[in-house]
């Protein structure tokens, strides 16, 4: 008779945010123990349905509280560290937030762990910085962070992956796609809802370069990683869609696709403050036997259904 491997016990930090509520559940239907530990600073709803799942658990608290980690950290098989202050605004309006959670809560939980705990790390491929957009980075190409946010990021990878403890590190296009903690500031996420709320959008820099990788797509890498951790451990990979490198005009006018009436205006003279301009190689997660499910069009039609009942009755409703 076959033996049923149990699921392995997963923490989650930051689980109820953006990317958090999505591997949750994803994890959850996957049949893993799912415990998100989280300060519930931005949404108290986004984890409700999973209350009535026998392998959800959920405790509130901060990722930079030692009494609570130590209290809880040996319980787990794998530790997804998600908390953080994320993007380059929110990281300059908080800078010591930025480093305290982005950097030394990951110091702190390193610190902690046991040798034979698995941490899987999501970083940023803001790591790169202002490169020209034509040269594909590689996992490679030297970080050169242009942000606090890239900064903390990249600082902390660096610290896992040369900590003597085994660690994965997924450098993460920009995410684009639906959750149960909505972000709108994401660059696929912001250009579809002024297409759908103020059918214009005003573009500096419009041929600056991203890569970007579904919301589901992150989630499904992250059971990848878990489930090949012995072949993968100690390395960092890109995860983005390889035929997703484009500018943002490129993307506008793939939006403008299914939103005929969206306007797209190109401003010569103006900066957009943020620099980053690269093109990302997603090749050596690729040789590990992980492909992408959702095209950057899956998620753009996603996004029009989304926005369509989050504006209704208030086209001009801040979601």
């Amino acid at each position: 008779m076959q033996t049923i491997m149990q699921k392995e016990s997963i923490l989650i930090t930051g689980g109820a945010g953006y990317l958090g509520s999505v591997i949750t559940g994803y994890l959850l239907e996957k049949g893993y123990y799912v415990t998100c530990l989280d300060n519930l600073s931005y949404d108290k709803r986004s984890l409700l349905h999973y209350a009535s799942n026998p392998n959800f658990e959920f405790i509130y608290g901060d990722a930079r509280n030692k009494e609570i980690l130590e209290r809880i950290l040996s319980r787990f098989d794998v530790i997804i560290p998600l908390a953080a202050i994320v993007g380059m605004p929110a990281c300059d309006i908080r800078p010591l937030d930025a480093i305290s959670i982005n950097y030394e809560a990951i110091k702190l939980l390193n610190e902690l762990r046991r040798t034979d705990q698995k941490i899987i790390y999501p970083t940023t491929n803001s790591g790169y910085g202002a490169k020209t957009g034509e040269m594909f980075c590689t996992e490679e190409t030297p970080l050169e962070p242009i942000s606090l946010y890239g900064k903390t990021k990249s600082d902390a990878e660096s610290l896992l992956l040369n900590s003597g403890k085994d660690t994965i590190t997924l450098r993460l296009a920009t995410i684009f796609g639906i959750s149960p903690r909505m972000r709108t500031d994401l660059l696929v996420n912001d250009f579809v809802l002024k297409a759908l709320r103020d059918g214009y959008l005003i573009l500096y820099e419009a041929h600056f370069k991203r890569n970007y990788i579904h919301i589901k797509d992150v989630a499904r890498a992250f059971e990848h990683c878990i489930e090949n951790f012995e072949s993968m451990k100690n390395q960092t990979y890109n995860l983005g869609l390889e035929d997703a490198n484009i500018s943002k005009f490129e993307l506008a006018q793939k939006i403008k696709g299914y939103v005929p009436k969206f306007e797209i205006i190109t401003m010569e003279i103006g900066e957009d403050p943020d620099k980053r301009n690269y093109i990302v190689s997603n090749q050596k997660i690729m040789k590990t036997g992980f492909k992408p499910a959702y095209s950057l069009d899956d998620g753009i039609k996603e996004l029009i259904k989304g926005y369509s009942i989050l504006l209704k009755n208030d086209p001009n409703k801040n979601v």
